[in-house]
């Protein structure tokens, strides 16, 4: 049985420019995924938002985890604040897995995001979630939380995307994906 370690944002103090914050949503998308990913066979650990990123990595290294998945909206540069879109799925330059898994999340995203052009996958070696954990490792800037098109997006499609999240680790994983059941 695969286990994933999920990372929501732990960054309770970035706005949504329509209301809330990044660690509440990311938090809200990862809750979301834990039925898709039980049925699906898949093991969960995931952090808490009292945790440090440094804690995080820690926990994450420790865990026994196969992947590690950051999951965080973006925002763009001050100067040009509200004028970016789309998601941006990160991976560690070094790790050919960490690409696989962003290439995965790219292509899934394509039938959820309205503007499938705006989703990219790009390299980092900056990235500490990313740079610091043993196992291989994406994270997802969901959307841009500053732009009030990509906020409503977020907000308005929680389960989606935490479907395409959770679809995505199953087909990374080589195992069959699951609805979980309705009651």
């Amino acid at each position: 049985m695969p286990i994933v370690y999920l990372s929501p944002s732990l960054q309770e103090f970035n706005p949504f420019i329509n209301g809330g914050t990044e660690e509440e949503y990311m938090n809200l998308i990862a809750d979301a995924m834990e039925p898709y990913l039980a049925a699906s066979g898949i093991t969960v650990i995931r952090n808490s938002p009292e945790m440090t990123l440094g804690e995080v990595i820690a926990a994450s290294n420790n865990s026994g985890a196969d992947f590690h998945l950051a999951i965080h909206s973006n925002a763009s540069p001050e100067s040009i604040a509200g004028q970016r879109q789309g998601p941006v799925i990160y991976y560690y330059s070094g790790s050919p897995m960490g690409k696989r898994m962003a290439e995965i999340i790219a292509e899934n995203f394509k039938s959820i995001y309205p503007v499938p052009a705006r989703i990219q996958t790009l390299p980092t070696v900056t990235l500490r979630e990313l740079r610091r954990t043993r196992t291989p490792s994406a994270l997802v800037e969901v959307a841009y939380h500053d732009n009030w098109e990509d906020a409503d997006w977020i907000k308005e499609n929680i389960m989606p995307i935490a479907r395409e999240l959770s679809r995505s680790l199953t087909e990374y994983f080589g195992i069959p994906f699951v609805e979980p059941p309705v009651f």
